[in-house]
C-alpha cells in the first residue's frame, strides 16, 4: 500500500511540473508571436 501512494504522488509531481512547463512554453510562443507582429506592423509603412 505504501508503494501505491508513493508512486501515486510521483506521478502527481510529474503532471503539475509538465503542465508549468507546458504553461510556460506558451507564453513564451505568445510573446514571440507578439513581437512578430509588432515588427511588422513597423514595417507596414
Amino acid at each position: 500500500m505504501t508503494r501505491l501512494i508513493a508512486l501515486l504522488l510521483l506521478a502527481g509531481t510529474a503532471v503539475l511540473a509538465g503542465c508549468n512547463t507546458m504553461a510556460g512554453a506558451g507564453q513564451d510562443i505568445s510573446k514571440g508571436g507578439n513581437a512578430i507582429t509588432n515588427s511588422a506592423e513597423k514595417h507596414s509603412d
